[in-house]
């Protein structure tokens, strides 16, 4: 035990006397623990909000009652059905507004709701009786009191002026939600004896002629499994920004991976005298490793909270990009989460152990003796430099296969991480080959020195170069797949947001005064109905829209491959326009024919037409509506677009809303849908560019760490080269334009394996994790900056290792012929 512990102690002093070296171990570690248990945590709290919203009302697992061709069921239809014995529980759900920021109200009846709901908790409470009773309760989540900024017992006003009931925190409730009575949510949202949907207790017959004959036509069933999941609906999102925080921790843990393998190679001579002395191999490699674990402890759990702020930085954003994008509203302050907390500790723990494997195995391999001689481990070096390029091409391998035998968005990443990875296994062997043809071409000894020193620190330098040339690649893969996505986002959205107002009517009957009150108006031009059905194909949520022939669509509406007379095939009922992703998703193209299941049994229609349908996580068909009402007789029909005398869409929304109130249900101009779409989409994709931020700045400081731990080794190299006449000034323009030489070619060769990524982006992730191709765009500018960006950042990051050489004192360097080397 003793000759253990001294042998852990003579491993640590090393640190002591390198604390530089200390420094970068620790910081990259846990940097690359905060990326990754950062990506963790936001997954996490996300993944929280999504049950805590099945659960609020029961709901998951429960089949609800839904008004058939409309947007509210009549209360009377509640109170009949709970006199014909069905268990049903009313719901009425909106949106309000509070201090700018829209909350979901969800009224519930807590003496008949679901026993997992917040209805059912509320029921075996004392507070069943200040729910019910003036003024009642507004039941929300101990982050939206923090969102709100306001105590327990606040009532804040809507924008419409109406005052909440006092506000009551309770862990059951998702952020953003407020529960409310039935009544007051009524109140609320100014729907007087109207209701969203009944939900069904459990174990309840799902049939609708168990419901009373006057309303069978009326209402309909809506399963358990049709209520759209929101962790299943999110998992391609959530994929995506877990590879994105895998890729930040690769390139962390090269910074590992320098300041272990400068470590190991500076204490040689205290191995070689420990295994001189009697000290087992095993031994060694047991206190190595217990140092590994040592250092991962610690700076796993820096690691950790730095992932804790990251996370809450970023968490505004994401929580913004799944409303947008799901619906799905996660909280906005950050829970801890034990599971999130494990995981960035495991990671540590395994990308030190990784770090220390490749030195461990060196050592374990070299004859005792041969330990500390340079030339020893250089030559080790050189058979590592092989079994690298061997790995390099299995990794290649691997992504080809991937990507011709694969299948599924697991096989996208899989053909990612080997392009990425044989790439960076590859770059020492080409910076190799480029300073060769260098050294050839020089004239001068000086250039000759140049070059082959340069070539001599590549082992040094070659995991901060391999870490520089993933961050510079992600930067020009990623940036330009999201400009490629604005430029094509921002096209279609001029084109599919094609009429100037949008509106939804409170109901059918509504719908019909409103189109007879826009008829008459002559600042309308065209009213059209944009009526929907939902039904499932293969398990999964498909939109049917029908919508009237109309020039706006022939003209403004893009179709990505269509049949001849497609328009005219989907006017009179013969075809069916289809979107993009659920094409791919069921192999269909132009002239097959797609199965729709109908309320009444399964319409097989013609595909005329595949358009591109960006963003929606649903798939989506389009038809002319009567053939919708005639398959969906309880088809939604009060949503309507119009045409409207340009400069008048202003006005006569105003108009629309002194006239006909609550027959309303929403109205919108066309600008404010495309400012909010936009806005989604810029902060949707802030997330990635705020991870590919870090992931540059941490390959720079793993840039600087090598440089700063390799300056007092590079003494023995420079000193001959001063002691012939090369003035110190002279060696650090040297060294700079090394290390300058080095980054600049790491950025040439990674503007081809930038484009191949967003490649593998546009054409593989993005299609298996949403079912749309996007156009493939190239930016040179981008691709000017990148490069100006790989300069700057390797000038930096060599200006303190360089001054230093520059400002060593002429004895320090004459130290070096007095020493043994």
């Amino acid at each position: 035990m003793s000759e253990a512990l001294w042998t852990f102690a003579t491993l640590l002093s090393h640190w002591r006397r390198h604390p530089m070296n200390l420094a970068t171990l620790v910081i990259g570690l846990a940097v690359a623990t905060a990326l990754w248990s950062g990506v963790a945590a936001l997954n996490a709290q996300a993944r929280a909000s999504y049950d805590k919203a099945a659960a609020v009302l029961g709901e998951a697992g429960a089949a609800s009652f839904v008004a058939a061709g409309s947007s509210f069921i009549p209360q009377t239809s509640y109170v009949a059905l709970r006199r014909a014995g069905l268990p049903v529980s009313p719901v009425l759900e909106g949106t309000l507004r509070i201090g700018g920021v829209s909350y979901r109200v969800v009224g519930i009846e807590p003496l008949t709701s679901p026993k997992s709901s917040a209805g059912g908790h509320l029921a075996t409470s004392a507070d069943l009786e200040a729910f019910l009773k003036q003024p009642g309760r507004t039941l929300v989540a101990p982050e939206t009191l923090a969102e709100l900024g306001v105590a327990p017992g606040a009532q804040p006003a809507t924008e419409q002026g109406r005052t909440l009931p006092p506000l009551a925190a309770a862990d059951a409730v998702a952020p953003g939600l407020l529960v409310v009575d039935i009544g007051a949510a009524q109140t609320l949202l100014g729907r007087d004896g109207q209701l969203s949907r009944l939900i069904l207790a459990a174990g309840a017959g799902t049939e609708t002629r168990a419901l009373p004959s006057d309303l069978r036509e009326t209402l309909r069933i809506e399963k358990a499994d049709e209520t759209g999941d929101l962790a299943r609906l999110t998992d391609s999102f959530h994929l995506n920004l877990t590879a994105f925080g895998f890729l930040a921790f690769i390139v962390g843990l090269f910074i590992v991976h320098a300041s272990i393998g400068l470590a190991f190679e500076q204490r040689l001579t205290s191995v070689r005298t420990l295994r001189a002395t009697g000290v087992s191999l095993k031994t060694l490699i047991a206190a190595h490793m217990c140092e590994a674990v040592m250092f991962a402890l610690v700076t796993g759990v820096l690691g950790v909270i730095g992932g804790y702020l990251i996370a809450a930085a970023l968490l505004p954003d994401v929580a913004a990009s799944l409303q947008g994008l799901y619906g799905a509203h996660v909280g906005g302050h950050l829970a801890i989460d034990a599971r999130w907390w494990l995981s960035g500790l495991g990671m540590a723990l395994a990308g030190a152990l990784a770090a220390y494997g490749a030195g461990l195995l060196k050592i374990a391999r070299m004859p005792v003796l041969a330990i500390a001689k340079p030339l020893a481990w250089r030559e080790a070096q050189a058979l590592h430099l092989k079994r690298q390029g061997i790995a390099a091409v299995v990794a290649l391998t691997i992504a080809l296969a991937a990507y011709v035998g694969g299948t599924g968005l697991e096989a996208g990443f899989a053909v990612i991480a080997g392009v990425l990875l044989g790439s960076a296994l590859l770059l020492p062997l080409v910076l190799a080959g480029v300073l060769r043809l260098g050294e050839r071409g020089a004239s001068s000894a000086l250039s000759q020195w140049f070059w082959a020193d340069t070539r001599q620190q590549l082992s040094g330098l070659s995991l901060a170069l391999m870490a520089l040339l993933l961050a510079l690649a992600a930067n020009v893969g990623v940036g330009t797949m999201v400009e490629g996505f604005r430029k094509t986002f921002t096209a279609w959205l001029d084109e599919r947001l094609n009429s100037e107002i949008y509106f939804d009517a409170a109901g059918v009957p509504e719908a019909r005064e409103i189109e007879a009150w826009l008829g008459q108006r002559p600042d309308v031009s065209a009213v059209l109905p944009v009526w929907k059905a939902e039904t499932r194909i293969a398990g999964w949520p498909v939109d049917v829209f029908g919508t009237r022939d109309h020039a706006t669509y022939r003209d403004h509406f893009t179709l990505l491959a269509q049949s001849d007379g497609a328009w005219d095939a989907m006017r009179d009922g013969r075809g069916a326009l289809v979107s993009e992703q659920l094409a791919r998703r069921m192999s269909l193209g132009i002239g097959d024919a797609i199965e729709l299941p109908t309320a009444r049994d399964t319409w097989r229609v013609p595909i005329v037409g595949l358009y591109p349908d960006y963003g929606n996580p649903k798939g989506q068909v389009r038809v002319n509506v009567d053939a919708l009402v005639a398959h969906w007789p309880d088809a939604r029909r009060t949503s309507y677009s119009l045409r409207v005398v340009p400069g008048r869409a202003g006005d006569l929304i105003r108009d629309m809303q002194a006239a006909l109130g609550g027959k309303l249900a929403r109205v919108v101009d066309q600008a404010a849908l495309k400012t909010m779409s936009k806005q989604i989409f810029e902060r949707t994709f802030a997330v990635t560019g705020a991870l590919n931020t870090l992931t540059l700045l941490v390959s720079g400081v793993a840039l600087f760490a090598s440089l700063l731990t390799l300056s007092g080794v590079r003494l023995a190299q420079v000193a001959p080269v001063w002691a012939l006449g090369v003035t110190r000034r002279r060696l650090g323009d040297l060294e700079v334009g090394k290390v300058v030489l080095l980054a600049a070619v790491t950025a040439v060769l990674a503007v081809p394996l930038g484009l191949a990524l967003a490649w593998c982006l546009v054409a593989i992730v993005n299609v298996q994790a949403f079912g749309w191709r996007l156009p493939f765009h190239v930016f040179p500018s981008q691709w000017a900056l990148i490069f100006a960006l790989a300069v700057l950042t390797a000038f930096v990051a060599a200006i303190i290792p360089v001054v230093r050489l520059a400002r060593t004192a002429p004895q320090d360097l004459l130290k070096v012929f007095a020493n043994e080397r």
